[in-house]
């Protein structure tokens, strides 16, 4: 299959590079936004993972012309019906940090301080990860994966971001933050995702509209 260049709406050059080895089969290179410096700040003001995901890939599609892939991802608590859900990142953003608190901890710390007189079987939460491809012609592919868990009542672990200190996989009887790399990528909801959509990608570039 000839190559072709997709934009991964991201300036996260991590990513850029992971994705890349993860799609070269797929016959695509990919740029991050890094390499596009008229596209700006993109709002995510969706209500879902979905409508986030699409709204950076269309975004990024129209302002290239290139096949654009988007994710958003986040932490949703079944008691919380569903928060910190599209907000999770910015969960904490009216909260003063402390001193040397970075936004991660200061989100965790948030959502223990809700959690503090929940029983443990109300402490039921899922990662969940939505991931877009969006065609210039306007053809779209979503995918979603889902990594079911429960909220600790402390952090535990020093790998991983975001939630992972206090996300618990009950199968594997660790948080998040405790496993390595690869044992994340094997059963997390973006190693899921990312895997539905290598599934169905090379299809989805050479179909026509």
């Amino acid at each position: 299959m000839k190559q072709q260049c997709a934009i991964l709406a991201t300036r996260n050059a991590g990513k850029v590079a992971e994705l890349s080895g993860m799609l070269a089969g797929c016959g695509l290179r990919i740029l991050g936004l890094d390499a596009f410096s008229e596209i700006g700040k993109i709002e995510e003001n969706g209500l879902t993972f979905e409508d986030n995901a699409l709204i950076k890939a269309r975004h990024v599609s129209a302002k290239t012309g290139l096949t654009s892939l988007a994710d958003d991802s986040g932490l949703a608590v079944d008691a919380l019906g569903g928060a910190p859900g599209v907000h999770s990142a910015r969960y904490a953003d009216d909260l003063p940090p402390l001193p040397d608190e970075n936004r991660d901890a200061r989100n965790i710390r948030k959502l223990l301080q809700v959690m503090t007189d929940m029983p443990e079987s109300g402490r039921a939460c899922r990662f969940v990860c939505c991931m877009a491809a969006v065609r210039p012609d306007g053809l779209e592919l979503l995918v979603r994966g889902e990594w079911r868990g429960k909220l600790l009542s402390s952090p535990r672990g020093a790998n991983g971001f975001g939630y992972d200190p206090i996300f618990f996989d009950p199968v594997l009887g660790k948080a998040a933050a405790e496993l390595s790399r690869e044992e994340k990528n094997a059963v997390s909801h973006r190693g899921k995702a990312l895997r539905m959509l290598l599934e169905k990608l090379e299809d989805f570039l050479r179909k026509r509209k």
